[in-house]
């Protein structure tokens, strides 16, 4: 089976190894001529999380990429999807499958990444979205883990799961693609939050987290027409659990050197995340107070440690109130 990966960092190389490596899949990687981690990628074939097969061919010509193959996986940052949308759309591929395997909100919008595609690309392609627990790293040295296809058409859903299924990746199917994109995206948000109680030396306070974390996000994608028990699944709670205890989350880490005064090497896909969801907890009248926290902190220069004291002194109230 021919795949297309559009993309070369962390998840886009890991689709192209698990594709050639474990699936055994006709593979080509796609990036642009001017991108470091594609050149690193296509001259070392690896990089700081894994080692590409020899078999992967390397292309520049986003033409040449979307007519390799019907499969295309999309593994790039979540805030350029509007502007690659578009330059996917100009294209005008037709019949294909598009994988988006990232986490986001547009910050700017609070438009999920499907519906930032649909909107360039022709009715005949089917979109899903390739979300859930796992890190690159792991997956690569034989760790398995499961994960989530959720998308707008049932039959395209099932066609990916059972084409990109194996020992290593079990996948389930997805019946909600509002809450499996804001639930992924919303993760990332408490991921941070997560890193700040590391570095505040609180790590016990991560099971509150994850209970009262889940459960606003939980109102959030009820309130935007989704189902509650999204949130408790795989594509949200199994995610968050492996984020809030995992050394290679990159939101978790970057929370814990937020705490502690240290500079970050990268800018993690929560902080963006993070500026979508109080938008959208604002649109849509939701109550997120652990999300809001991350927000003001990030975007408002709210002081860390008053800011989680302040969870501390809300009100009494009923633990659920939906």
């Amino acid at each position: 089976m021919k795949v297309t990966i559009l993309g070369c960092g962390r998840w886009a190389s890991f689709h192209a190894w698990y594709n050639a490596a474990i699936l055994k899949n006709d593979v080509l990687v796609w990036g642009r001529s001017n991108d470091g981690l594609f050149a690193e990628l296509k001259k070392n074939r690896k990089n700081k999380y894994l080692e590409i097969p020899k078999s992967v061919k390397f292309t520049n010509d986003l033409d040449l990429a979307l007519n390799y193959a019907d499969y295309i996986t999309i593994a790039i940052s979540s805030q350029g999807m509007p502007t690659f949308s578009r330059d996917i759309g100009a294209l005008k591929p037709k019949n294909k499958t598009f994988i988006l395997s990232m986490k986001g909100i547009i910050d700017n919008t609070g438009e999920r990444l499907s519906q930032v595609l649909r909107k360039h690309v022709h009715q005949s392609n089917k979109i899903v979205v390739w979300v859930g627990p796992g890190h690159a790293q792991e997956l690569s040295k034989g760790q398995p883990n499961i994960m989530v296809i959720d998308g707008e058409d049932p039959a395209a859903v099932e066609d990916v799961v059972q084409a990109f299924k194996s020992k290593l990746v079990r996948l389930y199917e997805g019946d909600d693609i509002i809450g499996s994109e804001i639930g992924a995206a919303a993760k990332n948000v408490l991921g941070i939050a997560a890193g700040l109680l590391d570095g505040a030396g609180m790590p016990s306070l991560k099971g509150a987290l994850m209970a009262r974390g889940v459960y606003e996000v939980a109102k959030l994608i009820v309130a935007m027409g989704g189902k509650q028990l999204t949130a408790y699944g795989i594509a949200h709670l199994g995610d968050f659990e492996a984020t809030l205890f995992s050394q290679n989350s990159n939101n978790r880490r970057y929370g814990e050197m937020l705490y502690r005064g240290e500079k970050s090497e990268y800018l993690a896909e929560g902080v963006s995340t993070s500026k979508a969801v109080h938008m959208l907890a604002q649109k849509h009248n939701v109550e997120m107070p652990v999300c809001r926290l991350v927000y003001k902190i990030l975007y408002e220069e709210k002081d860390l440690d008053q800011g989680l004291s302040e969870l501390f002194e809300r009100d009494n109230a009923k633990e659920f109130r939906f």
